[in-house]
């Protein structure tokens, strides 16, 4: 399960960093456009959330808990919300549904091997 959730973290910082920097060039055209759309703005807190779980993944690696499993889950649903809000930014779809499917098979995963071992 470390291993598991480290790279699960540094994949979920790549992500973000990739996502970041798309959204920044859609809310460059948005602010262009003045179209009023707010869909840069989305992909910049998906990718704040994709960092932060990332983190949160790397740091609870070692801990049996599920807290960390937990505050990913929830921020990972946030993602999952934030791509009904993707305008003309239409990539935010992909990476919020991306993330609910990422973070509920990982959740659900780490439930049945704790289950397991117990």
């Amino acid at each position: 399960m470390k291993t598991t959730k480290l790279v699960v973290g540094i994949m979920m910082i790549v992500l973000a960093a990739f996502i970041l920097f798309q959204s920044s060039a859609v809310g460059l055209g948005n602010a262009l456009a003045n179209n009023g759309e707010t869909s840069g703005s989305s992909g910049f807190l998906v990718a704040v959330l994709y960092l932060a779980t990332g983190i949160v993944y790397i740091v609870t690696r070692k801990r049996e808990g599920l807290g960390g499993d937990i505050a990913g889950l929830i921020m990972m649903l946030i993602c999952g919300l934030m791509g009904f809000n993707a305008g003309s930014y239409s990539d935010l779809v992909i990476w919020s549904v991306l993330a609910v499917i990422i973070d509920t098979g990982f959740f659900t995963w780490h439930l049945a091997v704790r289950d397991k071992n117990e």
